[in-house]
């Protein structure tokens, strides 16, 4: 290139690949990768007019950070202190425009810190860092669903009663089913996990059925009693607990389940009635998160079904045995530790808020 109006500016050693990794970095501030790009433009004899039509700045702007790296070596491109009093956020200001919807011209449903930074005159890492100070976190949203239940109250106690003190002598057990798991294979051949690179798939599958897994989960011990069935029925809920029943052909049962209505067919209701050494406990309506084998259903989720390959549904479901065969080995208890006045407090405090809140 033309225009050499200043000798080649020397590196420190070591300094070059730290200098090209800023220019590349997308976490580093935009000024430092400017910054960083005109002292390698510089070590390279590219001449100080040139390097600044390149950047986008002006020729003294070239000039100074040549001078500050010669000084000061990579430190020298950092800001330096400004002089007067430290600049105040305003936290609350920030917190407060966040809580607010976006204006209805901007079309989005929530702010991120590069759309609200401009609006109150800082800096977007300023946003963000506030945010991060209070636990704000616009691009998150959770669902919530409250119980309407008139017995709430009850079944709450009662369920959570049962965790928490269980009768002597008898075996509590969660009881539901995982209804609809896919027996999905990927197109093409999964390609393992190695080292620096992650187990690879592709996004595409073939769907070969489906199984619906019934499974009773022993709190004290973490045992599971499982059993797949291809329909999902009151006819195969009943077939299940018969199944539970001659597993535990002696002892006295508390069985906790929801309110599904293929738990409360008059063939399992005569059935139940029939065995009295079984004694049933309902969650109460939009509670499933009371029965403790949705824990489990979830370990079996993430631990052998999202990532598996199922060549058919006779393989889904030999490898769901496998898998409990597996957890019983290892099996561990499930342990409630929230009491009744906890939860229903809780539930509470959140009816309040929702009550309050504006819509």
């Amino acid at each position: 290139m033309a225009n050499r109006t200043a000798p080649a500016l020397v590196l420190r050693e070591g300094d070059r690949g730290e200098l090209e990794r800023l220019t590349r970095a997308a976490t580093v501030m935009a000024s430092t990768a400017q910054r960083a790009r005109i002292v390698l433009l510089a070590a390279d004899g590219v001449g100080n007019q040139v390097i600044a039509d390149t950047v986008g700045v002006s020729r003294p702007t070239v000039n100074l950070w040549r001078d500050r790296y010669a000084e000061r070596g990579l430190r020298g491109l950092a800001d330096e202190p400004r002089p007067g009093r430290p600049r105040q956020v305003d936290r609350v200001a920030i917190l407060a425009a966040t809580l607010d919807p976006p204006p209805a011209s901007l079309g989005v449903t929530h702010w991120s810190s590069r759309l609200l930074a401009p609006r109150l005159g800082v800096d977007h890492a300023t946003v963000a860092a506030v945010w991060k100070e209070f636990g704000v976190r616009p691009w998150k949203a959770e669902t919530f669903k409250f119980s309407t239940d008139p017995e709430l109250v009850a079944k709450v106690t009662d369920v959570v009663g049962l965790y928490l003190a269980p009768p002597d002598n008898a075996i509590v057990l969660c009881v539901d089913e995982k209804s609809q798991i896919q027996a999905l294979n990927r197109t093409q051949k999964v390609l393992p996990m190695a080292a620096g690179h992650a187990e690879q798939r592709t996004h595409d599958y073939v769907r070969h059925g489906t199984t619906t897994l019934f499974a009773a989960l022993e709190i004290a011990t973490g045992k599971v009693t499982g059993l797949c069935k291809d329909r999902h029925r009151h006819q195969e809920f009943l077939g299940f607990l018969k199944h539970v029943a001659r597993a535990y052909p002696t002892q006295e049962l508390h069985l906790v389940m929801d309110n599904y209505a293929t738990h409360k067919k008059a063939e399992v209701r005569d059935w139940l009635a029939a065995n009295p050494r079984i004694t049933v406990h309902f969650t109460p309506t939009s509670g499933s998160w009371l029965n403790l084998v949705e824990v489990w259903f979830g370990i079996i989720e993430r631990q052998a079904i999202r990532r598996g390959t199922f060549t058919s549904v006779r393989d889904l479901t030999g490898k769901i045995r496998a898998f409990i065969n597996g957890w019983n080995r290892r099996k561990h208890p499930f342990m409630w530790t929230k009491t009744p006045d906890q939860i229903l407090d809780r539930i509470d405090r959140k009816r309040k808020h929702v009550s309050t809140t504006s819509h």
